[in-house]
């Protein structure tokens, strides 16, 4: 068996997939060198990830995996076509895994570590397992050594499978249960999924094996909504229902949640499955104990800040040009999108960014801005007397009347967190991104984590009205700064500035 050295290169295949874009920095970290296989690599472009060698290819297109195999030691195959459509996708899986195989047998790969998922070759397994479990049998049939790691439901913002629990906890106060929400299975925090497959890179014992991996003890669906619940303070009921095919369940996910039927139903199909650890082979080679699902999903909850892989997960790139307010949802949060192009310099545009607030007001509708304040002192709340900080430079952990500055990059970036009373949490932020020819694009971001159908019904009844605040917001931001002289701009010299 031969061991990996961290100059030798690694390829990630679904780099832009849930598991692949957290693995990606884990092991840039860890000083390996990384190449990206992804067929659009605009989605990229978001990430910083500047050592990283990117190459545009397909799976399922052979002659583009030659270049992208080369010289590569170790391949992370994260590819999965169920988002395509249910159906066929098995069909897709299997022609990828085999093309994929082949390619990386010819280029000399030494390794390829898979991700698959978890359950008993014995059993009746559902379309969606088996197609995963031939996946992994179609890897190996290629002669190159494999890594299969099979794990359940994955505790972390993104995935599908949480988000499934977190949507229907959220949305829904009387639980239908079908029969699937009583099948046991064993989650596991995506931290850990990450340690696994990063750890195996340096233990040749684990090549040509299945290696099973969960969470500390087994859970059943519903199990795991009340315990989400618990967490969230809501309060939730579970009712039994005799009868709900998968078909019903997938429509009434699609119904309550963002989560599309294509997507729904074969996962939901699958969770007629028991998908519990059977093989202690996972605790023998790897010395570390994975959380519980209680410490996981406190993780997940806590969401102090946003950082800019929740935006770039969601779709969202400093390229978005649309004149229309983009909209979207994911990880249980909700986004709006507005941007402006403008030739004010970003030192003149992050001057008018830093000076909200306090005396100096908002710009647009600023009786509104008031008016929002007063309700939030008649709750309780913060309201807009704390103003701003009486100096005139603005740093993180300032207040701004009812915000609280998270992230300040001069000339770049601002990011506020709201502190008024809410039922959720909200998030403002304001991204500079250079557009060549002496133009600047400022993104103006509305974030908002909703809780419960209370936070839903905020968002939704007011958003008439926070779409008339946003709108004017961000055009009157773009107007001060280009009415700036620049001998007035403060720190227009600065090397942090863009051009």
């Amino acid at each position: 068996m031969t061991r990996l050295s961290s100059s030798q290169t690694i390829l990630v295949t679904g780099a832009t997939g849930y598991i692949g874009s957290r693995l990606v920095p884990h092991l840039l970290q860890k000083g390996w060198t990384v190449r990206c296989l992804v067929r659009d690599p605009a989605r990229l472009a978001c990430r910083n990830w500047e050592q990283v060698e990117v190459y545009q290819g397909d799976v399922l297109t052979p002659e583009t995996l030659q270049s992208a195999l080369k010289g590569v030691f170790a391949a992370y195959y994260l590819v999965h076509s169920m988002k395509a459509g249910e159906r066929g996708f098995t069909e897709r899986d299997l022609l990828a895994a085999l093309q994929f195989g082949q390619a990386a047998q010819a280029a000399g790969v030494q390794r390829i570590i898979y991700l698959g998922g978890l359950g008993r070759d014995q059993d009746t397994l559902s379309p969606h397992l088996k197609s995963r479990h031939a996946v992994g049998e179609q890897l190996r049939a290629s002669g190159v050594a494999v890594t299969e790691f099979r794990a359940s439901v994955i505790i972390g913002s993104g995935n599908i499978s949480f988000e499934l629990i977190r949507y229907l906890t959220e949305r829904v106060p009387l639980l239908i249960c079908p029969r699937w929400v009583h099948t046991l299975t064993q989650p596991i925090f995506v931290q850990d999924v990450l340690r696994y497959l990063v750890a195996c890179l340096g233990l040749p014992e684990t090549q040509n094996r299945i290696i099973e991996i969960g969470g500390d003890q087994p859970l059943s669906y519903g199990q795991m909504m009340l315990i989400y619940a618990r967490a969230r303070g809501l309060k939730r009921w579970l009712i039994p229902v005799p009868v709900l095919t998968p078909r019903l369940s997938s429509w009434w996910v699609k119904l309550v949640t963002p989560l599309s039927v294509n997507v729904a139903r074969p996962l939901i199909d699958g969770l007629k499955n028991q998908a519990v650890v059977q093989d202690p082979t996972s605790q023998r080679l790897f010395p570390f104990t994975p959380l519980s699902y209680e410490e996981a999903l406190a993780l997940v909850l806590e969401r102090k800040e946003i950082g800019e892989g929740d935006l770039a997960r969601s779709g969202f790139s400093s390229q978005y040009t649309s004149s229309q307010p983009l909209r979207k949802q994911g990880e249980g949060l909700i986004f709006e999108r507005r941007h402006f192009v403008t030739p004010a310099s970003a030192a003149a545009i992050f001057q008018v960014l830093t000076s909200l607030g306090g005396e100096n007001g908002w710009l647009y509708a600023n009786m509104l801005w008031k008016i929002r304040g007063a309700l939030d002192r008649l709750v309780g709340g913060v309201g807009l007397r704390r103003g701003r900080s009486p100096t005139a430079k603005l740093r993180v952990g300032d207040s701004l009347d009812f915000w609280r500055v998270e992230v300040l990059v001069p000339d770049r970036l601002l990011r506020l967190r709201a502190e008024m009373k809410l039922p959720g949490k909200a998030w403002l932020q304001f991204e500079i991104v250079p557009q060549g020819l002496g133009k600047r694009r400022l993104l103006q971001t509305a974030i908002y984590e909703p809780k419960g159908l209370k936070g839903l019904f905020y968002w939704y009844s007011l958003y008439p009205l926070h779409r008339l605040i946003f709108r004017g917001l961000i055009a009157a931001i773009v107007r001060k700064a280009e009415q700036i002289p620049r001998r007035e701009q403060k720190g227009f010299v600065s090397q942090q500035s863009f051009p």
